[in-house]
């Protein structure tokens, strides 16, 4: 590629196993905080359902649940650009999961009609969902 062509920072830099682990992490975190344990119950009563109730059939449920993931974690690899510094990466995971994404929540939110508890329990996992993608794509390189 000539010199003054920069070459896009998504090009085989990324680390391919670090944005899957970093998915991964994602999808534990969801399971773990949508659970009875933490914050299902809740969610389920700001949803006016029961915490039995399924949303559809759990392969659709979780497979589509973990390609979101996936992309979401590449697509925040790729911002980062090849080995991202912790505390940079850290950094952009407020900027993006706080930032971006909470406060998009919050504009949907108010126009559903949805309670702000609802908005913590959701932002609140997307928040902790890009701290995990920047732990994982700043320490491994």
């Amino acid at each position: 590629m000539p010199e003054h062509i920069a070459e896009p920072a998504f090009t085989n830099s990324l680390n391919y196993w670090a944005v899957l682990v970093a998915a991964l992490t994602s999808f534990v975190l969801g399971g773990l905080w949508y659970s009875p344990a933490l914050f299902g119950r809740a969610w389920c009563n700001e949803m006016g359902r029961s915490i039995d109730e399924k949303s559809g059939h759990p392969a659709k449920v979780f497979g589509a649940a973990f390609a979101f993931s996936l992309a979401a974690s590449y697509f925040f690899a790729w911002l980062l650009g090849p080995a991202p510094d912790l505390h940079r990466a850290v950094h952009m995971s407020f900027v993006v999961g706080g930032g971006f994404v909470a406060c998009c929540f919050g504009i949907n939110y108010q126009f559903a009609g949805h309670s702000w508890r609802m908005l913590a329990i959701d932002a609140g996992y997307h928040f902790l969902q890009f701290v995990l993608f920047a732990v994982v794509l700043g320490l491994w390189h």
